[in-house]
């Protein structure tokens, strides 16, 4: 393949029987299995719907998942990779990003009209992967099984068809009934859809494989579809940055010993969560994630509010679990707190948004543990982030996603200094902090000094190493169990 010779670029679609399948995995592995052959990849989801995004060089917003695999591919992170990203501000409706800046924010029933503007920009950003690389690995959304959802789609066989792509449908095992998830696909799509297949791929198998050989001819057989591969559960995949909400409750993992527990509380609008998966990777850190009806375990050192899509209503609903006590009675122990983004905004004084703009119009009593303010502008404040750990001294890099104004007496003791200039809050005690700065932990020599100020030890790793690390291990464990080359040459 070579693009560079005036010829697009070829492309292969990796679509689902469900959500959380392991669709993105699979796409990062293939993308890291190209880069090392020498072929130029690229990444490519049509839409997605996260509220877990990552910042572009340019400041625009996708979702961390293209953003992991543009990591595998050896490329730099693109609009282009998620032109439509859907940033979820309701149980019923959605901010809608387009080429990484917001574009509208429409109710979930009125998404459908929508669409079909939407396709245009969609498919001008795949052209444009497609004139600049080898290869583009897509990744579709939800299930093409999802037929009511057919008209005007551009998440997977419409946007299939629009590029004339071949498609690898996965199916989950682990989930079970694999054998219905993927024979039933078939069985629904219409004919014209279910023929751009061009093959099914048996995910995240646990066991003896020569008991699964007949269930695998069988679905050949029904569909007609050819069999590239069982893949087995790859257990590594806990140490990727996870994609969305749902993938928290892998991380949460209790280790004997004397490790440090620390307690994440798991807001339904849980946003912008990078710092978890850093944490979680300690050998010295149980990483508790704590979800309604959970109550914030009494043994933990540190307790982080992490972001939200929508503050005042996840504020409600840590005063509804009784959060709050247990967040005072943490604090009299004399435990440690730590809110980034909106969660740091939920340790002040109170929360305003006159204006709606991350919900219904009003005002909110914060927690009281921070002596600042917030004030939602609607001013957006996207960015990478160079600041200076004002406790430790440590050089740190992160990003800001925000569109609110904090301030206050705490801000006189600010948790950082971007340029010199104070960023966050922390109360007199110290034990109480707050920043808008996200993706801190990653930096080793600040995990460790956190850690170290809890009475706990950390190796000091960097989490992009480890990232890399895991990479690496993912191509190699879809090379042993997946037919590649088959599926690089299905592109087209």
């Amino acid at each position: 393949m070579d693009a560079s010779a005036g010829r697009p670029g070829r492309g292969l679609m990796i679509q689902g029987t469900g959500s959380n399948v392991g669709k993105s995995l699979i796409v990062a592995g293939l993308c890291r299995i190209a880069r090392r052959r020498g072929i130029s990849v690229a990444p490519f989801k049509p839409q997605n719907m996260s509220n877990n995004s990552a910042l572009t060089p340019d400041g625009g917003e996708i979702s961390r998942a293209q953003s992991l695999q543009a990591r595998a591919a050896g490329v730099v992170p693109s609009v282009h990779m998620n032109p439509v990203l859907l940033k979820p501000q309701s149980e019923s409706g959605a901010q809608v990003v387009v080429h990484g800046r917001p574009h509208s924010s429409v109710a979930a029933s009125d998404y459908a009209g929508l669409r079909p503007a939407l396709l245009a920009p969609v498919l001008d950003s795949y052209r444009h992967l497609a004139d600049t690389h080898d290869l583009v690995v897509v990744e579709g959304a939800g299930s093409p099984a999802e037929v009511n959802l057919r008209t005007n789609d551009i998440a997977n066989m419409g946007f299939a068809r629009a590029a004339d792509l071949p498609v690898l449908l996965v199916g989950d095992i682990d989930r079970g009934g694999v054998i219905a998830q993927i024979v039933g696909t078939r069985v629904v799509l219409a004919p014209e859809d279910a023929a751009q297949v061009a093959g099914f791929l048996v995910n995240r198998f646990r066991g003896d494989p020569a008991l699964f050989a007949d269930g695998y001819d069988l679905i050949g057989q029904r569909t007609g579809w050819r069999g590239f591969g069982l893949v087995p559960w790859f257990e590594p995949a806990r140490l990727l940055p996870p994609e969305d909400g749902l993938d928290l409750r892998s991380l949460s993992r209790r280790r004997s010993g004397e490790a440090l527990t620390v307690a994440c509380l798991g807001f339904p609008r849980i946003a912008n969560f990078d710092d978890m998966g850093p944490l979680a990777a300690e050998e010295g850190v149980n990483l508790v994630m704590v979800y309604g009806g959970d109550t914030i375990p009494s043994e933990a050192a540190l307790v982080i509010l992490p972001g939200s899509r929508a503050a005042r209503d996840d504020l409600a609903f840590l005063r509804a679990q009784g959060w709050d006590i247990d967040l005072a009675a943490h604090v009299r122990r004399g435990g440690h707190v730590l809110g980034v983004g909106a969660g740091y905004q939920m340790l002040g004084q109170r929360i305003s948004d006159p204006d709606g703009l991350e919900g219904t119009p009003g005002e909110s009593a914060g927690l009281g543990l921070l002596d600042v303010t917030t004030l939602v502008t609607g001013e957006k404040r996207l960015g990478e982030v160079r600041a200076v750990h004002e406790d430790s001294g440590i050089a740190v890099e992160g990003y800001s996603t925000h569109m609110a104004r904090t301030d206050g007496p705490d801000c006189a003791r600010p948790f950082a200094r971007v340029d010199g200039r104070p960023e966050g809050a922390r109360a007199a005690s110290g034990r109480v902090e707050g920043t808008y700065l996200h993706g801190l932990f990653s930096s080793g020599r600040f995990r460790a000094a956190c850690l170290a100020r809890l009475g706990a030890e950390s190796e000091g790793r960097e989490h992009d190493e480890l990232v890399e690390t895991t990479l690496d291990a993912l191509a190699d464990h879809l090379e042993r169990h997946v037919d590649v080359d088959g599926l690089f040459a299905l592109a087209r």
